[in-house]
């Protein structure tokens, strides 16, 4: 782990975790370059972006531990650190899913019908907005602690909370469009193929899913 990162801690205990969720989100937003690839059947462009996206994963794998590691334990503050922990979990998670949606993806050179491109490309990049929004929402944490929980800063987040579930329902809706889509033309495809495309689907929808739960865990927060 670099020491500048290491050093964060001396500064604050609460910087790492907000350095972390960006970690996470860049991860995330890696999915609509490496998608535009697949689209293009470019997959030497698309096999980068995915070593990318797996080193990425493996930095935010790395700043977890240091985290799990040096944050201290008894902290002054109205959060407990077991929370903290636990939100650092739930961000991991992030970075993991889009790992594992371009190891899928490259594996098998999955092509995306022509058909639902514009609409999966457009539910993908939903789906990362909701990254963004909880990355958003986290770098409020400093500030929430500053305060203590109270007055203008608790209202801002919470209306960041707000904006970061419409953003999952819009991509619960998205999902639903492109399954009947890909109904539509899924017999001219092989059905392999199709059941994992299928999955796809899932996995980034979990992404805004993941997103909704690390603010869940702020939110309840904010709730002690």
């Amino acid at each position: 782990m670099p020491t500048n990162f290491l050093g964060v801690f001396a500064k604050s205990p609460i910087k790492p975790i907000e350095e972390h969720i960006r970690k996470a989100h860049q991860a995330s937003e890696s999915l609509i370059p490496f998608f535009n690839h697949v689209f293009k059947e470019e997959w030497q462009q698309a096999e980068e972006l995915r070593l990318t996206i797996r080193n990425l994963e493996r930095e935010a794998d790395e700043m977890k531990r240091t985290i799990r590691l040096q944050l201290p334990g008894g902290l002054f503050m109205p959060v407990e650190r077991t929370d903290l922990l636990e939100l650092v979990t739930q961000q991991d998670k992030i970075a993991n899913k889009a790992k594992d949606i371009t190891g899928r993806v490259i594996g098998r050179e999955m092509i995306i019908p022509k058909e639902i491109q514009e609409d999966f490309l457009a539910y993908v990049t939903r789906c990362v907005d909701a990254t963004k929004q909880a990355s958003k929402a986290i770098n409020e944490l400093e500030e929430l602690l500053e305060t203590g929980f109270k007055g203008r800063e608790v209202t801002l987040v919470e209306k960041m909370l707000v904006e970061l579930d419409a953003i999952e329902q819009d991509t619960d809706e998205m999902q639903i469009r492109i399954r009947r889509q890909l109904r539509k033309v899924e017999s001219e495809l092989n059905p392999v193929d199709v059941m994992f495309l299928y999955k796809i689907i899932e996995w980034v929808g979990e992404l805004a899913d993941i997103a909704e739960r690390v603010g869940s865990r702020l939110e309840l927060m904010l709730a002690r």
